[in-house]
Order: structure tokens, then C-alpha cells, then sequence
């Protein structure tokens, strides 16, 4: 039976809407493809801009904000390593597993390792060793003020870096230190110069013990304070030790430099 002009029509549009919504299903399950790529920092999976606006957690920094947040984390990794295993032993494959990034991702911040010690030196330990200098400055006429401070300053900078301690006894004061260095070759030793030229010229004055060696004062006045830090977990399950903290090891210090072990309290 041949089949009626408007049943034709009814059947042609039926076809007609059924192609459109195929392609239009097509055209989103290609967008959705293309919407997935590959993440630079670990390698997974990652949504599109799109989709990630919706899911990102709250205060994750997007941009050039989460890369300086990348760059930070990657520092802080060789820290740790460095302090653990010391900088000769430690490659830059490491400190990118330690920080949660694929090695593509730590090259496209430091090419090597000595490109990423320049840039601990000048952002990380620059910074803490003009630091240490300030006493000195604040206090140019009391010798005991300034030495106080300093030791106040050395437990505080370890407290607030737990990599500090160890990486200074294996890195600056062991022979074969690259820390110390590579410290050496970029910034001299402009600063301890002054340092000791205050010492020096304190003892002159009379304010300062003259017996004292000026140039051992900082070694000793380091060992006093990160010693002990750097070795706390060898005495931390001792009862009496193992509450001893940050301003009793400073106390402890400034009054062996200062007093001696005299039982007479001086000045």
C-alpha cells in the first residue's frame, strides 16, 4: 500500500531530528575528550579549565601563584633531602618524588643540581645568614646584648627549619662541605670580616674578655645551639633531656659564653 504524503513528512522529520541530536552528542563527547590532558606536576589525568574551576579546592592558588607554590615545595624538598643525605648524594629525580612531582617537572624549574644550590643560597640561606648579622648592628656597644640576641636568633632559625641543624653539621662544618663551598665562591666573607672586626674592637674597649679568640666565636656559639639540635633525637627518649627545648638551649648557651661556669653571676 503505497504510504501517504504526510506520513512521509512525519517520518523524514523524525529522521532529520534524530541526525541533528547525533551530532550533537558527538560534538560533546568530543569536547569531553579533548577536556581531558595530561598534568605537568605528576603525570595524571587533569580536567579542563572549565571543569576545574568548579572542583578546585578552596584557596588552591591558580596560575602563576600555584607555580611560585611548585617552585616552593621543590626548594623545600632538596632541603629535607639535603639534611638527610647530604647534597652530593641526592639527585634531582629524588627531590622531585620527595616533593610529589615528575622529574620533567623539577627540570623545567632548575636544569641542575648546582642551578638549584645557587638558588637555595640566595633566597633560603642568604637571607638567614644576613639575618644572623643583626645583632651585631643593633647592639654595636653591648657585646653581651648582641651575643644573646645572636644565640636567641641561631635556635629560633633552626626551630623554624629542621633541616637547618643537620645540614650545617654536614654540609658546612664536615671537610668536603659543598654547601660551604659554593656559600664561599658566591658570597665571600664580607660579613663575617665585620663580625669579627666587632669582636676585635669590643676587646679593645674593654667590654669583651680578651683571652677570647674572635674567630671562634661564631664556631662556638653554633655548636652551643645546633649541636644539640641537630642531635636531639639521640637524646629525646632521655626523661629529663627530652623536655628541653628551643629557649633552654639558648639560655644554656649565653650563659656558658657569658658567665662561664663560674657560680658567681657576672655583671
Amino acid at each position: 500500500m503505497a504510504r501517504t504524503p504526510s506520513v512521509g513528512k512525519k517520518t523524514s522529520g523524525a529522521k532529520a531530528s534524530g541526525g541533528s541530536g547525533s551530532a550533537a552528542k558527538a560534538r560533546k563527547r568530543a569536547g569531553q575528550t579533548a577536556a581531558v590532558a595530561a598534568d605537568p606536576a605528576t603525570g595524571a589525568p587533569a580536567k579542563a579549565a572549565s571543569e576545574g574551576a568548579s572542583s578546585r579546592r578552596p584557596g588552591r592558588p591558580p596560575g602563576a601563584s600555584r607555580g611560585a607554590e611548585q617552585r616552593t615545595r621543590l626548594l623545600d624538598a632538596a632541603l629535607e633531602l639535603f639534611a638527610r643525605q647530604g647534597i652530593v648524594d641526592t639527585t634531582l629525580g629524588e627531590i622531585a618524588r620527595e616533593a610529589g612531582f615528575t622529574p620533567a617537572m623539577m627540570h623545567y624549574y632548575f636544569k641542575t643540581r648546582e642551578q638549584l644550590l645557587d638558588v637555595l643560597i640566595e633566597e633560603r640561606f642568604g637571607p638567614l645568614r644576613a639575618s644572623l648579622g643583626v645583632p651585631f648592628q643593633e647592639h654595636a656597644d653591648d657585646p653581651v646584648a648582641a651575643i644573646t640576641q645572636l644565640a636567641q636568633r641561631m635556635v629560633q632559625a633552626a626551630v623554624e627549619r629542621p633541616w637547618f641543624p643537620s645540614l650545617w653539621v654536614r654540609e658546612v662544618i664536615s671537610d668536603n662541605g659543598l654547601l660551604r663551598q659554593r656559600m664561599q665562591e658566591r658570597s665571600g666573607d664580607a660579613n663575617q670580616k665585620t663580625s669579627l672586626a666587632t669582636i676585635e674592637r669590643w676587646q679593645k674597649e674593654g667590654r669583651l674578655n680578651p683571652a677570647l679568640e674572635p674567630s671562634l666565636m661564631f664556631v662556638t656559639l653554633l655548636g652551643l645551639t645546633l649541636l644539640p639540635l641537630a642531635t636531639s633525637k639521640l637524646w629525646r627518649r632521655d626523661p629529663k633531656r627530652r623536655l628541653i627545648g628551643g629557649d633552654e638551649i639558648a639560655r644554656h648557651a649565653v650563659a656558658l659564653l657569658v658567665q662561664g661556669i663560674s657560680p658567681k653571676k657576672i655583671g
